[in-house]
């Protein structure tokens, strides 16, 4: 049987972390540990799953609370605080209340223990109380079951948002629409399109970009300018989740530089967007023609400026 597990642990945060804290957490590891960011990589792999795991307990409020209380095994049948009977709900809750499952190797150790407090605690000497615990009416089953579902999303596809068809496990297909500015790690949810009536949620993946990497609602790029742009200052073209907008490139701008462009990152809501932040890389070329080096030697004889000047003599 599965040892118990430390949802907390695997992300990183204390027992106290507030929604945000866990969110922030599992996007920061979520990003680290992708499969397409570690492609060939089980280990990176198994610890995405970890952290997608641990995410959906803990940013759920009913999970959550049910978890810190029950542990790793709060979705176990029967794991539930005993029905009100001769000895009531309060034995339970003072004997039960507050069980750190850490201190368990496995579930059945914890029922050996459970089990062994109840034969010890006095009750034993009832000759009626093993009858009666084991023959009352169990709960009726909830045959409603609610599902989840990923959905991958490319980044601009979540920047828009509109409407997405995706093929679940049972071969049903489904057209969701989807609002603009969708995040990894949100979950939607489908009233009544889950099993037998149940909700179903579906979770938000955003696939790795080659171009933009998103933080939070902004956005970052790298934009390669030459040498010459660099020293006179021009006015490029650069993409946006948007659309394609005029940039100033400062005259003089250094590589590694950012400029800002206000507003053009991802959606916060329908009406604010965060800004997009375009880090400047220098490229010297790698072939240039007989005329371009011709003029790099006349510039190296006239050029005033000397990026060592600064060395120690």
């Amino acid at each position: 049987m599965q040892n118990f597990r430390d949802y907390y642990q695997i992300l990183g945060i204390p027992r106290t972390a507030t929604a945000d804290e866990i969110k922030r957490a599992y996007r920061r590891l979520a990003r680290k540990f992708h499969p397409d960011l570690n492609p060939g990589d089980k280990a990176a792999e198994d610890k995405f799953k970890d952290v997608n795991e641990a995410y959906e307990v803990l940013s759920d409020t009913s999970n959550r609370e049910k978890y810190d209380r029950f542990g790793q095994y709060y979705k176990q049948g029967g794991f539930q605080r005993p029905p009100a009977g001769n000895y009531g709900e309060t034995d339970f809750e003072r004997g039960y209340g507050d069980v750190d499952f850490a201190q368990y190797k496995d579930f059945q150790e914890f029922v050996d223990q459970l089990l062994g407090k109840f034969r010890n605690d006095g009750r034993a000497a009832d000759p009626n109380y093993a009858y009666r615990s084991t023959t009352q009416t169990p709960p009726r089953p909830n045959s409603r079951r609610d599902s989840e579902a990923l959905l991958e999303l490319p980044l601009e596809r979540a920047y828009v948002g509109g409407r997405e068809r995706i093929r679940l496990e049972d071969g049903r297909s489904l057209e969701v629409n989807m609002p603009a500015g969708v995040l990894s790690g949100q979950r939607i949810r489908l009233k009544g399109q889950g099993g037998n009536g149940g909700d179903l949620y579906l979770k938000i993946l955003l696939k790795p970009h080659n171009f933009f990497t998103l933080e939070g609602s902004d956005v970052y790029c790298q934009l390669p300018v030459s040498p010459s742009e660099s020293v006179l200052g021009v006015q490029i073209e650069v993409p946006t989740l948007g659309g394609t907008v005029k940039l100033n490139v400062p005259a003089g701008v250094r590589s590694g530089q950012k400029l800002r462009l206000a507003g053009k990152g991802f959606p916060k809501d329908s009406r604010t967007f965060g800004d997009q932040y375009v880090e400047i890389q220098i490229v010297v070329p790698k072939n240039p023609s007989n005329r371009e080096r011709e003029l790099y030697e006349q510039l190296l004889k006239v050029q005033s400026f000397d990026p060592r000047d600064h060395l120690p003599k």
